[in-house]
């Protein structure tokens, strides 16, 4: 096995050429044995294997660099990058990164999770090496998914003033541009990267421009020409005219073009896109056929890519999605926007049956946020569907465009809390915190799948910004009996005993319910309410449990800073009261990947974890 023979970083270089497929096919079916077990990003990492390949025969790294945009497709890279081994423990507590991680190698030189930042961290790459005075060769590999996002344009407009090499290479498994092929294209490819004809073109630049004003003319006149005769022939005059040079399409799969093709790149004194066409899932049919579904996998089982796990509950974007489309039914002011998420976020099922009222965005969260601000002054019921850690991305525009003008947006979280395999950039543990800041906001979180549907109904009827977040996994079905209408600002008295009063938000309730099953176990009275609304808060129902109970214990799925507890402990404070009061809340820290009821129990969270604190007080 050729695959046996990659130890360490830069082993490729040592496989022959004619060997190059059967490495590939086993990279491949190394990843997808693997990751049937783990789960993980299979799509695009089957899509990126030869591309992975090209780039490490290439380069020479740790020195040269690759930043990988969003970095899920980053695991032939860590494979050779001598981390195959690791695989067994990938996305586990403890193990290795389903992304990039400085801290795991030194061939990942900047951290990646969200899209669209790789030519913005690129360019500053470059940038500091220029400084440095070094000859190293930077690459981010950008998929076209990611170039919805505006981030990437405003750094496009800023490398194109560049005057050394900065390699981009767009990884396209479907835009339309790759439809531009032919031998004109690769002729001119050739041709723009000649070293002769850049050194003509640099030469004749520099002895015309700045010498008289009829030579400025001049050079004017021949880049309109030059320009004037790619557009009609050349398939990237989008980013040539931004002043930067395009290359391609080339065969993503085929190592040896591409590596020609990097090498004329690497000619280019400026910055230089390689236009890469791959296949999402490439080797392996049921990725192919539902490429989607396959993006992040569950454990599946190879011959069917049927799950091997299937889930028996109804999860809470499952409950979204029906609501979503009831309320499409009964309301036709109701339109739905998504940031490239219809499957992930549960309104498939709404852009299926009201595809007039749906709208995906693609990769940009600022501007769905803005989009359905317009929405919303224009007199419709927008919702926005999106995961907590991406809207984090677009804090100034709910804070500028929706919540200024209170403007009635709701936004429905999901993801809110610990998500677990997908770590630090993934995990939804600050939204509370950062949404809780903006004047206008409205913050709910449901403590079961039932009053997930009230709390939107709710939010819709309330014509203000609302958010409603909720966690990932199975929708808990637990004190269905409890079902009180909702009352603005108010929360749920669900027990009513002595002694320790348990106020939880969302998520927390069912680990509220079992708290208080075992310290009553114990013989201890416990009463238990149901936050419902994290801003504003109940003062009310405070006051009252100061009055009542020696000892308050909030709970939250968020960090301590800017969240529930704190604001609760600030209104505790404002009172002539002595009771105490623990704050049980995520630490102020990033939290790693790993299974949520491990991660739960390692930062404290969980059930007996919090009746130990409570015991000692």
């Amino acid at each position: 096995m050729y695959l046996e023979q990659i130890q360490k970083t830069n082993d490729i270089k040592e496989i022959g050429a004619e060997h190059y497929n059967e490495l590939a096919e086993e990279i491949r079916q190394f990843l997808i044995q693997t990751i049937s077990v783990t789960g993980g990003h299979l799509g695009s990492n089957l899509g990126a294997v030869e591309l992975t390949m090209a780039l490490h025969l290439f380069l020479n790294l740790p020195e040269d660099k690759i930043i990988w945009d969003v970095g899920h497709q980053s695991y032939t890279h860590k494979i050779l990058t001598g981390r195959k081994d690791g695989f067994v423990n990938l996305r586990k507590y403890g193990g290795i990164s389903g992304f990039p991680k400085r801290k795991e190698s030194d061939c990942d030189c900047f951290d990646t999770g969200h899209s669209s930042t790789s030519i913005s961290a690129g360019l500053g790459l470059v940038k500091a090496r220029d400084l440095k005075g070094e000859k190293n060769t930077i690459v981010s590999v950008i998929g076209d998914g990611s170039l919805t996002g505006g981030m990437a344009y405003e750094a496009l407009n800023n490398a194109s003033r560049l005057e050394t090499n900065f390699i981009i290479i767009l990884n396209d498994n479907n835009m339309s541009i790759s439809e531009n092929v032919g031998g004109v294209s690769k002729y001119l490819n050739s041709i723009r990267t000649m070293d002769m004809y850049l050194d003509i073109k640099e030469g004749v630049y520099k002895s015309l421009h700045g010498k008289s004003k009829s030579k400025d003319k001049m050079v004017s006149q021949i880049r309109r020409v030059k320009s004037s005769f790619k557009q009609l022939i050349v398939p990237g005059m989008f980013f040539e005219d931004m002043g930067i040079t395009y290359l391609g399409p080339v065969d993503g799969h085929d190592i040896n073009a591409m590596l020609r093709m990097f090498k004329e790149a690497r000619k280019v004194r400026g910055a230089v896109i390689i236009h890469v066409i791959t296949r999402k899932g490439k080797g392996y049919a049921p990725a192919e056929r539902h490429p989607a579904r396959f993006h992040g996998a569950e454990p599946f089982e190879i011959e069917t890519g049927i799950p091997s796990r299937p889930r028996n509950k109804a999860n809470y974007t499952d409950i979204f999605s029906t609501v979503m489309c009831k309320l499409g039914q009964r309301d036709e002011k109701v339109v739905a926007i998504t940031a490239a998420m219809p499957d992930g976020t549960g309104l498939k099922r709404f852009r299926n049956m009201y595809p007039d009222r749906f709208f995906d965005v693609g990769i940009a969260e600022e501007h769905a946020v803005t989009f359905a601000a317009g929405l919303a002054a224009g007199g419709l019921k927008p919702i926005v569907a999106v995961y907590s850690s991406f809207l984090q991305r677009a804090y100034d525009q709910i804070l500028h465009d929706v919540c200024l003008q209170n403007l009635p947006v709701i936004f429905a979280i999901d993801r809110a809390g610990l998500v677990g395999s997908d770590g630090e950039t993934h995990q939804g543990i600050f939204d509370l915190s950062y949404l809780s800041s903006i004047p206008n906001m409205h913050i709910m979180a449901p403590k079961n799948k039932w009053e997930l549907s009230d709390m939107i109904k709710f939010a819709l009827a309330y014509s203000a910004p609302f958010a409603i977040r909720y966690p990932r996994g199975e929708a808990y079905d637990g004190l269905q009996e409890y079902r009180e209408p909702i009352d603005f600002g108010k929360s749920e008295r669900i027990y009513s005993e002595k002694d320790i009063m348990l106020l939880a938000v969302g998520s927390m309730v069912k680990v509220a319910v079992e708290v208080r099953d075992k310290l009553k176990a114990m013989g201890y009275s416990c009463s238990l309410t149901n936050a419902r609304f994290v801003k504003p808060i109940d003062t009310e129902n405070i006051k009252e449990a100061c009055r009542n109970h020696r000892l308050i214990v909030t709970m939250e799925e968020n960090v301590a800073s800017g969240g529930f507890g704190e604001k609760v402990r600030e209104y505790v404070d404002s009172l002539d009261t002595d009771v105490k009061l623990i704050n049980i809340t995520l630490p102020d820290e990033y939290v790693e990947h790993g299974n949520v009821d491990l991660l739960k129990e390692e930062t404290g969270i969980n059930a007996d974890s919090i009746i130990k604190r409570i015991l000692k007080r």
